[in-house]
């Protein structure tokens, strides 16, 4: 599965106008680093090494394109976190889309991708992550140096990287016929031409009408000199451009099976022997599908044939759909294609080297080593081949190289037999919480969308202990360790089946149990946790997805019992105090009041009213090692401190905008030493934030302050924005300047000064 959070609506980016013509302009993503130094003060700008710690994937691969003319060139899109392109000499991925920053977000789900086979410096990226009226329109990146840097062209339509259907594809084309003339199929708005190479777009004639809640284009594939169409909205399901310029049905199209009525999902081409393949689902997935098939079509002859290899039967449970199909280059008649939603015998790659008319799975004879990414046994021995297998490659200079993506990583062979993540420098975590412990232990603590919580000995390689068990969850909804006993944490998330939602360690983090019991809503709504500075007390807090709000409850003996704190905000989030174990903390986002309890969480009293409201994601910060020292990140109403526990709340001055803040070590003191004694530190910890301080930078920047807020530093640059990181973001607490930054997609980033 796919977590996918993002901003809420009052702070996405809409744009007016759903015209379907695109704005003609071509701006740099990017501005060089000279230029983005100019702009800033020495004093307010401190260069950073960033760097991606690694897990190894973590989310939906939808899209994998090997360059035909280029050996060892491939590139990979995914739905929430960007482009990539492969390095087949390193073994390893780079990030191409990392430059697009907060007002960008929406871009970070890439659409479709194509390339140039005439030319293979060039690369297109259709960018948009939602379809829907509050998400902004996309755009098409496009690059002469393999994305090294972009220009761009704003479109007027929106497109939907993370909607169903994403792993259908792809839907940017380069004109076989022409390289300056590209084609863009679109959800909702038909089928966009454009003849400079992707500078300006306009709607071309189609012949299908597409559907407010439909799929449209659901691929676009040359064959020859000719372009295929795929269409989800029902009717006919492909088309093709014709002699004159124009579009027509493809004739003798399937019927008799779910082709005729279905959604078809991707195509391929065999020049060697003119051959489309073409696969078809019930529905465009990834989930929802339960039928679906595999037909050829001979080009020259316009004759039809079905090469299904396996028909799903939904009277022994054996229900899924057909995604992914790839040609070898090398050998006519040899393909490969993917199963997509199977969970009874779990999904494979079919591989036929008799253009589909007998048929080996892969998975059956298939050796599977994920000893670099522990995460993917899912808590247990065993990994899965895959699911969500919607996208898959074929070498052009390497028959045994295949490539397959999944909902958490890319899968790859040489031999047929010995597979392996291929996934290095790829990752798409979308993370929601960081804790970077004090002393001993894990160099860092993560909860994440979709792979539950996870303990990092080393950020240079996945954590070793996969995915944190007993329980496994699914999305973490909350991670908390006691303040002055560290080796206590707990966390919280969503439940595998009946498995409990919530668990402690008292390692640090190496190993859990699950709390003896829970409340009867957590399985259902489990929401955020917190523990007392000495670990004695928690307190947890229920939420439904769809926001629903249900009263907190307590225990004071490590869960084995809870009882309701009615004078809890419903659906806060509850805060310890570093240093007493007593007080606990509350922010009511629905009236902007601050709660604090001073009897370890039994009973909640109302502090400072007045506060920014309306906002689920403003959130209270405790800075380490003080008590009553409280923060307050209220997005665009900036960033507000309290000195005396919650009694009242002061505007930080010249903050304009905070989204996520933390701490970490203190700077060094600057005072001279005597010799032999140890440096020192200024006393306050770090605060580090995303959020807009106009002096230093005109937008949302990644900021640190060694002075309390009084000013502040950049610490990234436009070459490091990663679109939306308004989640969470936590200094190191023995390392000065080390900071750990949670992105929505392009998982945890962290950084030193340089």
């Amino acid at each position: 599965m796919r977590a996918s959070s993002a901003p809420t609506p009052s702070r996405r980016t809409v744009l007016a106008g759903a015209a379907v013509a695109a704005a003609a302009v071509a701006v740099p993503v990017a501005a060089p680093a000279a230029a983005a130094s100019e702009r800033h003060r020495a004093k307010d700008v401190e260069p950073h090494r960033w760097r991606t710690a690694a897990i190894g994937g973590t989310g939906f691969v939808t899209g994998l394109l090997f360059h035909p003319a280029v050996q060892g060139l491939a590139y990979a899109r995914t739905d929430i976190g960007g482009a990539y392109r492969w390095d087949d000499v390193q073994s390893r991925w780079t990030a191409l889309t990392d430059q697009l920053g907060w007002d960008d977000w929406n871009l970070l789900g890439i659409e479709a991708l194509a390339i140039d086979p005439a030319h293979p410096d060039r690369l297109y990226l259709a960018c948009g992550t939602y379809a829907q009226s509050w998400a902004s329109p996309g755009a098409v990146l496009r690059s002469e140096d393999r994305g090294a840097t972009w220009a761009r062209t704003d479109l007027a339509v929106r497109l939907g990287a993370n909607e169903d259907g994403r792993g259908a594809g792809e839907r940017l084309l380069v004109d076989p016929r022409d390289s300056e003339t590209l084609w863009l199929g679109t959800r909702h708005d038909g089928l966009l031409r454009s003849t400079d190479r992707g500078v300006t777009w306009a709607p071309v004639d189609f012949p299908a009408t597409a559907s407010a809640a439909g799929q449209g284009v659901t691929f676009l594939v040359a064959a020859g000199r000719t372009v295929y169409a795929g269409w989800g909205d029902g009717g006919t399901a492909l088309y093709r451009t014709t002699a004159s310029g124009g579009w027509e049905t493809v004739p003798g199209q399937p019927s008799g099976d779910v082709a005729a009525s279905g959604v078809p999902i991707r195509a391929a081409y065999d020049a060697n022997s003119s051959t489309l393949y073409v696969t078809y689902a019930d529905a465009p997935g990834p989930n929802g599908q339960s039928d679906g098939s595999v037909h050829r079509l001979d080009t020259l002859t316009n004759t039809w044939r079905n090469v299904t290899p396996v028909s799903p039967e939904s009277a022994s449970g054996d229900t899924f759909g057909y995604g992914g199909v790839a040609v070898d280059a090398r050998r006519a008649g040899t393909l490969v294609v993917t199963t997509n939603n199977r969970w009874s015998q779990i999904d494979t790659v079919f591989r036929s080297t008799d253009g589909g008319a007998t048929w080996s799975s892969l998975k059956d004879a298939a050796v599977l080593d994920v000893s670099e990414t522990p995460y993917l046994r899912w808590g247990g021995d065993a990994a899965k081949f895959g699911w969500w297998i919607q996208a898959v490659a074929v070498d052009p200079y390497d028959s045994l190289h295949i490539m397959y993506g999944t909902g958490a990583t890319i899968f790859g062979t040489r031999d047929l037999v010995h597979w392996a993540p291929q996934i290095r420098g790829l990752e798409e975590s979308a993370v929601k919480f960081l804790l970077a412990p004090d002393q001993g232990g894990a160099q860092l603590l993560s909860g994440l969308g979709d792979i539950g919580v996870m303990y990092h000995d080393t950020l240079a390689a996945s954590p070793a202990r996969g995915m944190a068990s007993n329980p496994t969850f699914g999305t973490a909804t909350g991670l908390a360790l006691a303040a002055l006993k560290p080796s206590y944490v707990v966390r919280t998330g969503w439940p595998s089946g009946s498995a409990a939602a919530g668990a402690y360690s008292d390692d640090g983090g190496r190993s859990w149990q699950p709390f003896a019991a829970q409340p009867d809503i957590a399985a259902s709504a489990p929401g955020p946790v917190a523990v007392g500075a000495d670990g004695a007390t928690l307190l947890w807090s229920f939420i439904h997805w769809d926001g629903t709000k249900y009263p907190a409850h307590r225990s004071t003996d490590g869960g084995a019992t809870w009882t309701e704190v009615a004078t809890f905000p419903k659906g806060g989030t509850p805060v310890a105090d570093p240093l007493d174990a007593r007080r606990f903390y509350a922010y009511d986002t629905d009236t902007g009041v601050l709660f604090r309890s001073t009897d370890s969480g039994a009973t909640f009293y109302q502090g400072a009213t007045g506060l920014p409201a309306g906002d689920v994601q403003f959130r209270i910060a405790a800075a380490p090692g003080r008590s009553g020292d409280l923060w307050l990140s209220a997005k665009d109403h900036g960033l507000f401190r309290s000195t005396d526990g919650g009694a009242a709340f002061a505007h930080v001055a010249g903050c304009q905008a905070s989204h996520a803040l933390g701490f970490g070590r203190a700077a060094p003191a600057r005072r001279k030493r005597r010799p032999g004694q140890r440096s020192g530190t200024t006393g306050y910890p770090a605060i580090f934030q995303t959020g807009r301080v106009s002096a230093t930078f005109d937008g949302v920047a990644v900021l640190r302050s060694d002075d309390e807020g009084a000013t502040w530093i950049r610490i990234n640059d436009d070459r490091h924005q990663w679109g939306w990181t308004g989640e969470v973001i936590t200094g190191d607490a023995r390392i000065h300047g080390r900071v750990y930054l949670g992105t929505n997609g392009r998982g945890i980033q962290y950084a030193d000064p340089e």
